[in-house]
């Protein structure tokens, strides 16, 4: 059996695709690669300014009624009417209850009489000790007999003077029988009904009257906010806003504005060991009882004015991997500057920066991302409809709030 050498040629297209690899390979090492400069990145600036605010504090806090009166009896005896309605408004000197008078008009008749009994033997005794007294000069009378009719005035006048007592004794616990409104106020639930037996000055009240206009909000300050209140007003960085800087508003449970102002009426000069912060104690009107005792609410707060306040948009400030604020602006030669800086405080969607930032520089507020120190930049300027919209009362009038989430 015969075996003929097959010889396989290669196709035409494999040839020519050799050839051109080839020639790549014998000329592509002379080529230097071409160089392409990167582009220079651009960055939305603001200049930053300086402009006066006044700043608040928001703090939670409780009402509390502005007078409680607890109603107690102050004589004993049987409850014969109530005379309110419970959860209405009573006045001064209004009948609550009226407990049986019987007994105590009694004692003050008895008084009476014992009175007018005491009162007719003083004028015989009276003249008894003045004729002793004509007697005596002429020896007609013993200086003991004079002595003891002397003695039994005294004791007729001192009998007239106790029992006087005794009557305006009765007086006053007759008229405890009546059971007044010491204050004007609303009325809360009787704990007594008719019939009901009290005694004097009982552990439990028979009622609650509440004084609730004007009302008393009470709110708790920290220590240390207090002492950099102090320090920063000390310092010339804030200033009290004239006669309207005890002005406070009031923030009602479900959000919304109460419409009058409160006014700061003291700061408690104790401080509560477990909580370390202090009672700030505001007093506000409250004609349609809006407000009711033991309501959560907000109470902001004016602290003062800043009339150098640097606001900067939040998106502007960046953090570095412990959480230290800083923000990056545009130097002379256009290229990024680190500044590290110290945030006060949120206000609305921008911080306040204590330091770290000086008038007219060019802060970086877009642009940021892969952004380092010493890289050159194109600045542009941020444009207006860009930037966070403008208080509608202006720089000079606006109440910024201290932000619980700021720095």
């Amino acid at each position: 059996m015969r075996f003929r050498n097959i010889v396989c040629s290669p196709p035409a297209g494999w040839v020519i695709l050799f050839l051109l690899l080839a020639c790549y390979g014998l000329t592509g090492c002379d080529r230097k690669p071409v160089q392409t400069l990167a582009p220079v990145p651009e960055v939305a600036v603001i200049s930053v300014t300086t402009q006066k605010i006044t700043l608040t504090t928001e703090l939670p806090g409780r009402t509390s009624a502005y007078r409680i009166a607890e109603i107690r009896p102050q004589v004993n005896g049987l409850i014969l009417k109530r005379l309110f309605t419970e959860g209405q408004e009573v006045k001064a000197n209004q009948l609550l209850y009226q407990i049986d008078p019987a007994p105590f008009q009694s004692a003050l008749d008895n008084a009476k009489a014992a009175l007018g009994k005491s009162e007719a033997n003083v004028p015989a005794i009276r003249l008894r000790v003045e004729r002793f007294h004509d007697l005596l000069v002429d020896n007609a009378v013993s200086r003991q007999d004079y002595d003891d009719a002397f003695a039994s005035l005294k004791q007729a006048e001192a009998d007239v003077a106790y029992w006087k007592a005794t009557v305006a004794t009765a007086q006053i616990n007759l008229g405890y029988t009546a059971v007044k409104a010491p204050i004007s106020g609303r009325i809360g639930i009787s704990n007594v009904t008719d019939g009901a037996i009290v005694t004097a000055y009982q552990p439990v009240a028979l009622a609650t009257i509440q004084q609730l206009d004007p009302i008393y909000v009470d709110v708790p300050q920290s220590t240390t906010d207090l002492l950099s209140l102090k320090r920063r007003l000390k310092d010339g960085r804030l200033k009290k806003n004239g006669a309207g800087s005890d002005k406070v508003k009031l923030i009602q449970e479900d959000g919304t504005s109460y419409s009058q102002e409160g006014t700061l009426q003291f700061s408690d000069v104790t401080v509560d060991p477990t909580t370390g912060s202090v009672i700030l104690r505001i007093v506000f009107p409250n004609p349609e009882d809006i407000l009711l005792p033991g309501m959560f609410v907000q109470a902001v707060i004016k602290e003062g004015v800043n009339e150098q306040a640097i606001l900067i948009p939040q998106q502007g400030v960046s953090r570095d991997s412990k959480g230290n604020a800083f923000a990056l602006i545009v130097d002379a030669e256009n290229k990024t500057a680190f500044r590290p800086l110290t945030l006060d405080r949120a206000i609305g969607n921008k911080w306040l920066v204590s330091a770290g930032l000086a008038p007219g520089d060019p802060l970086i507020v877009e642009g940021l991302m892969m952004l380092r120190p010493g890289t050159t930049v194109k600045p542009t300027p941020f444009k207006e409809t860009q930037a966070d919209p403008k208080p509608s009362a202006g720089p000079d009038a606006q109440s910024q709030k201290r932000s619980k989430g700021g720095v």
